[in-house]
């Protein structure tokens, strides 16, 4: 087995589609094809269920799927680790975060991390996961810590499989968006998710969101209805934003309060079975390198910060300029 057939099959798994597969990777059909065939047979079972038009991932290719990704991931960190230790480049973090740290957690990080003594020779490889992908690309070695929101099963143990730590932890309670004028906006008090049953949603978009849409539509199920979901977005200020025009209310983490658009009233809701952490995780030997250790107790003191604003953050926020 060779990287270019790694190379091949991921291709045509995100593609779904041979022929534009060949297009994409500027070779014609049949070899492809041919080379496809060659990779199932080494590995032993069917990767790809062959359809009238295009192709779709078997169980097991599914499987193999997330194993080329982290294998063909792990040749270009090393062939770039390589030409930066050449250059004599510092040590490099591997940070992955859910995409509502980006604003609230990645600035202050990174303030503080160029802020510490020797700080400035760390560099930061930053890529936006689910927490589902950062658990995958801790256990695959991928990425050195994350800023994830971890549920009730996300730490369950896999039987061979490294386990990522839980490193440290603050509550970031659900809370629900509302336009300014919303009925449900007119309380000052947290509110019981039932009382938005009759309601439409915003919602993250699933293919991109997944953890989170799940989680949130866990909580619907919890109180008793399924969301009436109207609208679809990719980011959480894409949410906000289509809350703000009136469009419907979304279940959000209290947060994204300390940044609230325009036009948006936050209340908190009344507890749940599960509850919205937001959480450091890494490899059980995250200590072992003093740099990555400084890295986690700037990490670690810039979550601290965050959670003391939000115990600071009353039961309403509102932005109605």
């Amino acid at each position: 087995m060779e990287l270019r057939h790694l190379r091949y099959f991921v291709t045509t798994a995100e593609l779904g589609s041979v022929t534009r597969a060949a297009e994409k990777l500027f070779m014609a059909q049949p070899p492809l094809s041919a080379q496809l065939r060659q990779l199932e047979e080494e590995v032993g079972v069917p990767l790809l269920q062959r359809l009238p038009r295009g192709v779709r991932l078997t169980v097991a290719g599914e499987s193999f799927l997330r194993d080329a990704r982290a294998i063909l991931a792990r040749t270009q960190e090393a062939a770039t680790r390589a030409r930066e230790t050449q250059a004599g480049a510092g040590a490099v973090l591997r940070l992955g975060m859910v995409p509502s740290s980006l604003h609230v957690l990645l600035p202050g990080f990174l303030q503080r991390l160029r802020a510490l003594e020797g700080g400035a020779g760390i560099r930061v490889q930053a890529r936006e996961m689910i927490t589902s992908q950062q658990m995958q690309g801790l256990r695959n070695d991928e990425i050195d810590l994350g800023f994830a929101r971890p549920g009730s099963a996300a730490l369950a143990r896999q039987p061979g499989a490294p386990q990522p730590q839980l490193l440290a932890v603050i509550d970031d309670p659900f809370c629900l968006a509302l336009p300014v004028a919303h009925t449900l906006a007119k309380t000052r008090a947290p509110i019981a998710l039932i009382q938005a049953a009759q309601v439409q949603f915003v919602a993250f978009a699933r293919h991109r969101m997944a953890d989170y849409f799940d989680r949130t539509a866990a909580l619907c199920e919890e109180a008793g209805f399924t969301p009436d979901i109207r609208h679809e977005a990719s980011q959480f200020s894409s949410v906000l934003a289509l809350v703000a025009c009136g469009l419907g209310v979304a279940i959000v983490p209290a947060s994204l309060a300390i940044q609230a658009p325009e036009g948006v009233v936050f209340r908190r809701l009344l507890a749940s079975r599960d509850q919205s952490r937001l959480a450091i995780l890494g490899r059980a030997a995250s200590g072992a390198e003093p740099w990555l250790g400084q890295a986690l107790e700037v990490a670690t003191k810039e979550l601290s910060a965050l959670g003391k604003r939000l115990k600071a953050l009353p039961n309403l926020v509102e932005n109605k300029r």
